[in-house]
């Protein structure tokens, strides 16, 4: 009878560790599941709808598991069979993924056909090499920024955030480090993005060149918030699969606080209570799992060199994401709005930020250059509205007239438009010849 044939060899396909339970009840994008006691956990993905919507679970309570989807979860149904998969979630990066945009699940999203898959399923929740074996932070990078490389240097496995209200040129500084930091491969993770804004950053702002050795991970505003935040995952599991391969990598991320808006929008989902400002605890002991896994790899290794933008909300910088972000990384460049609105872009604050690799990774005379123009600048910044409201007195010390006389011409080697590439070596001898000429 070969209807009872193909039913033998059907139940002898199915797994015997296969588990299914039903959906008892739809709230928001919150999925209630009952049937799963025993062997669903936290992290454990489900399909509802015959596979047509996948979700995770994100809380178990007294026998419900508690699931938020990847998608919209339009259609979900009272009753609906939900299947438990088996496995770890991992992806299977390669160099064919290079010149590629993939979204948060790694999946294409480029129209150019499906992905080549790498040798090794790699996890998309890896935890950070140890601490103790963990190479030491290598050489300074040049960025092609005049002001980064001046004032707050970035060195190879080092992580560096950049701190900026909206609107005032974060997108741009990113789109010039991406095309021109030195690096063999750059894994870039756009987490919140406005889709209208991804294709002008991959064609107008990264470019055919510097898309060709870029990843492209996206998962957009509209994203659910499950999404958004495994795409911050995924930017960093592919980061780590070319760091293995002894390549230096530069993984730059926009933006970590829309990562902590979506753990805070899944946390207060599945029951969690609201804590500084409505962010839930999950948010702050996420942020350093993910931070931590970009950095030096182990020995024989390469490294994550990390940019991660860190949107201040109300130009807050000591609001709590931008303050836990700050506390983690290995240093944070302020962009300002009022050097904004003078004009001069890129808009960082050299006197606010910081790179935590200074004075080792630059020379003894580089060194001394940094800290006189740092010195005038700070001169000016103390006396500018004196100045400009006509109540300081020329000649009345000669350190204040030596910084109104260097700083505008700083601030004017400072600005630089985004196809405008700096190099270092010339930067300092510039300076150098400034802070000279008013000795």
């Amino acid at each position: 009878m070969p209807t009872l044939a193909g039913a033998a060899r059907a139940i002898r396909a199915l797994s015997p560790d296969t588990r299914f339970g039903r959906v008892v009840a739809v709230r928001g994008a919150l999925i209630e599941v009952e049937g799963l006691v025993g062997a669903a956990h936290i992290g454990s993905r489900i399909r509802i709808a015959g596979g047509e919507i996948e979700a995770e679970v994100t809380a178990l309570d007294r026998g419900i598991a508690l699931c938020l989807p990847f998608t919209d979860p339009q259609g979900v149904g009272l009753g609906m069979r939900a299947d438990l998969t088996a496995g770890e979630v991992s992806i299977r990066p390669g160099a064919g993924w290079l010149g590629r945009m993939v979204d948060g699940l790694g999946r294409p999203i480029d129209g150019l056909g499906p992905l080549p898959l790498g040798p090794d399923p790699r996890p998309i929740k890896a935890t950070p090499p140890p601490a103790a074996d963990r190479a030491r932070v290598g050489h300074r990078v040049e960025t092609g920024v005049r002001v980064l490389d001046l004032f707050a240097p970035l060195c190879e496995g080092q992580r560096l955030g950049l701190f900026a209200g909206s609107g005032v040129g974060k997108s741009v500084l990113l789109s010039m480090l991406a095309r021109w930091t030195e690096c063999d491969v750059a894994v870039i993770g756009l987490v919140g993005e406005r889709g209208r804004e991804v294709q002008e950053f991959v064609e107008d702002d990264l470019g055919a060149e510097g898309l060709a050795r870029s990843v492209v991970v996206v998962a957009t505003s509209d994203a659910p918030a499950l999404m958004r935040r495994q795409a911050a995952w995924t930017t960093l599991a592919i980061a780590e699969h070319f760091r293995d391969q002894g390549l230096n990598v530069l993984c730059l991320m926009d933006s970590v606080t829309r990562f902590a808006m979506a753990q805070r929008e899944i946390g207060l989902a599945s029951g969690e209570p609201p804590a500084t400002k409505g962010y839930t605890p999950t948010v702050f002991a996420e942020l350093p799992r993910l931070l931590e896994r970009a950095g030096p790899g182990l020995p024989g290794q390469g490294s994550i060199t990390g940019l991660f933008t860190v949107l201040v909300d109300g130009d807050d910088h000591n609001e709590p994401v931008a303050d836990a972000v700050r506390g983690i990384l290995d240093g944070h460049v302020v962009m300002s709005r009022k050097i904004a609105e003078r004009g001069r872009y890129p808009a960082i604050d050299v006197l606010k930020s910081v790179s935590r690799t200074l004075p080792h990774c630059l020379s003894d005379s580089e060194n001394a250059t940094r800290l006189g123009a740092r010195a005038l600048l700070s001169t000016y910044a103390d006396m500018e509205e004196l100045v400009r409201l006509g109540a300081y007195k020329a000649g009345s010390s000669a350190e204040i007239d030596r910084a109104v006389a260097i700083a505008p011409q700083i601030e004017a080697m400072l600005r630089q438009g985004k196809d405008d590439q700096g190099d270092c070596a010339a930067g300092f001898a510039a300076l150098a010849a400034m802070l000279e000429q008013a000795a």
